[in-house]
């Protein structure tokens, strides 16, 4: 069960013109937590859907299993307005209910008392909505394989789960577990997340695939993938001797490629393990199943859809990226489409942890460096909660992996850094987190108050600019100097060099002038490490 009522705190809201766009009743319906939803817990889906590539259409059920939180007769559960509800039963009786745009209001035979333990079943068909760039504008993907023979895949992180799939449709709730039942024609292999449990022929040339999902798990990293696949089955033992699983489903055209470039699976779970424990979904498996889109972070059934090639530092960007989200996204889960820095911003600073392990710290740096001019600054990676928000940049990927690195410079002590890493994805292992949860316990851990750290870097668009001065000594370099920022309280080193970056000197700038006399400095040379960290700088005025 990971279900948490999100407090919305309208005083900590990046507010102004950085979100001057308008929300929708439909985005509160989805993104808010209203009393018809937090009334039940969601414990257990049971999903089954026919998948008929020919009509591009679904039809199937759903049975929500879920534990009374309050005394409750009405509850909302989310399903796209194009799909088609033919039946809502509650022990086999029928449930009244009205739809509201995506929004469907139940209204139960009894009450349920708080403590109960209930269920119900949802019956649906149609056509799902087709995605039109998938994965970022995602949808159904309906498309034919190499040899001609049916591909059907499908992505809906941020536009919901429930364009195609009857379920509370919001972060804060996952089941415990899961049941899901692809039927498919004959000739085709249905993947879902989990571990199939049985296959089973059915009447007109249908085949049904039974998946099992023994982890929570949200609603959007739910998924179908239905082709022509062939299964590469592998292993990986870990430091404590633990074998996992290691699965993939390509197709077979693709079987000899895939062997060979999914090599490095089993290096990058090693250096995972290093720096953040053991794969979280181990009874579940590790699965890549190929796609037609470049791939998502379905939870123990990655999307990989990269045409098996790497970058120019010699890995796959979609296996490295979307298995760190086993971790950050999968594990540890935002409570709100808002807080995507928390899956992104850990996730791509773990593709410079993984170089750092495989390669070493400078190339890791020099990745770094790559991303660095694609920050925008045009929006704060925190955005307003309970709207159903929808980031409109990069920067929660970039720019939340530049504030990691730069934090992990402010503290200088490369053995903590590593440490709060390693604790923070223990601590919060299959647990829903907010960014409130994220910096009390960097601060618990660091010892340190860096709530105005990331204050400024998550609430505001520009990075922390250093006003300064020089004036040559001839004892050295006189360096007057403070933080131009609106964050109150906001005190953070700062690392200069004077020799292109061989050595650094440390800065202790606040927010008010201070002089730092530097003993071995050169004006002519003088600049800040951008290397380390990520700041600007100007000579003030």
């Amino acid at each position: 069960m990971k279900f948490r009522l999100l407090s919305l705190l309208l005083g900590l809201l990046p507010v102004g013109s950085a979100f001057a766009q308008g929300f929708t009743r439909q985005d509160t319906l989805r993104g808010s937590l209203s009393p018809v939803r937090t009334c039940y817990d969601v414990t257990h889906y049971d999903l089954r859907v026919r998948v008929n590539p020919s009509a591009q259409s679904i039809e199937g059920s759903n049975t929500i299993r879920y534990r009374a939180t309050a005394d409750f007769r009405r509850m909302q559960v989310d399903l796209f307005a194009n799909l088609t509800v033919t039946s809502i039963t509650q022990g086999g009786k029928p449930v009244k209910f009205t739809r509201e745009g995506n929004a469907m209001f139940l209204d139960l035979p009894r009450l349920e008392p708080k403590g109960r333990e209930g269920s119900i079943r949802i019956e649906y068909r149609g056509k799902p909505t087709v995605g039109k760039n998938p994965p970022w504008d995602g949808g159904f993907t309906w498309q034919k394989d190499k040899s001609g023979k049916d591909w059907v895949t499908v992505s809906c992180e941020g536009i919901g789960a429930s364009l195609w799939w009857p379920c509370k449709d919001h972060l804060t709730d996952e089941p415990d577990s899961m049941r899901i039942r692809l039927v498919v024609p004959n000739g085709l292999m249905a993947v879902a997340n989990g571990n199939l449990r049985a296959r089973h022929p059915l009447r007109n040339g249908l085949t049904e695939y039974d998946w099992r999902v023994s982890y929570p798990i949200n609603t959007y990293n739910v998924t179908l993938n239905v082709g022509d696949y062939v299964n590469l089955h592998d292993t990986y033992t870990a430091a404590d001797g633990d074998t996992l699983a290691l699965d993939y489903y390509v197709f077979r055209y693709n079987r000899d490629i895939a062997g060979s470039h999914f090599a490095q699976v089993k290096p990058m779970l090693r250096c995972y393990e290093r720096f953040f424990g053991k794969y979280p979904f181990w009874r579940d498996g590790y699965a890549l199943v190929e796609t037609p889109y470049w791939g998502m972070e379905h939870q123990g059934a990655i999307a990989y859809g990269n045409f098996f090639k790497n970058n120019p530092f010699g890995f796959d960007f979609i296996i490295i990226h979307e298995s760190g989200h086993e971790y950050f996204g999968n594990s540890l889960s935002a409570a709100d489409h808002a807080e995507m820095w928390i899956h992104e911003a850990f996730t791509t600073y773990m593709e410079t942890l993984y170089l750092e392990c495989t390669k070493d710290y400078p190339t890791s740096v020099r990745y770094l460096l790559t991303q660095k001019p694609k920050i925008k600054n045009e929006h704060p990676m925190l955005g307003p909660l309970g709207v159903n928000f929808n980031q409109k940049d990069t920067d929660v990927y970039y720019k939340g992996a530049w504030m990691l690195h730069t934090l992990r410079h402010v503290l200088a002590d490369d053995a903590l850094w590593f440490r709060t890493l390693k604790g923070l994805t223990t601590e919060f292992k299959l647990k829903i987190v907010t960014t409130d949860d994220i910096v009390r316990y960097f601060n618990r851990a660091t010892g340190r108050d860096l709530t105005p750290f990331f204050n400024h870097y998550l609430r505001h668009t520009a990075p922390p600019a250093l006003e300064y001065h020089l004036r040559q000594q001839s004892d050295g370099l006189e360096v007057r100097h403070r933080w131009k920022t609106p964050e109150p309280g906001f005190a953070m080193p700062v690392d200069v060099t004077m020799d292109g970056g061989k050595s650094f000197q440390r800065l202790h700038p606040t927010t008010d002038w201070q002089t730092t006399r530097l003993p071995k400095g050169d004006d002519k040379h003088f600049r800040l490490a951008t290397e380390r960290f990520y700041v600007m700088g100007s000579v003030g005025q």
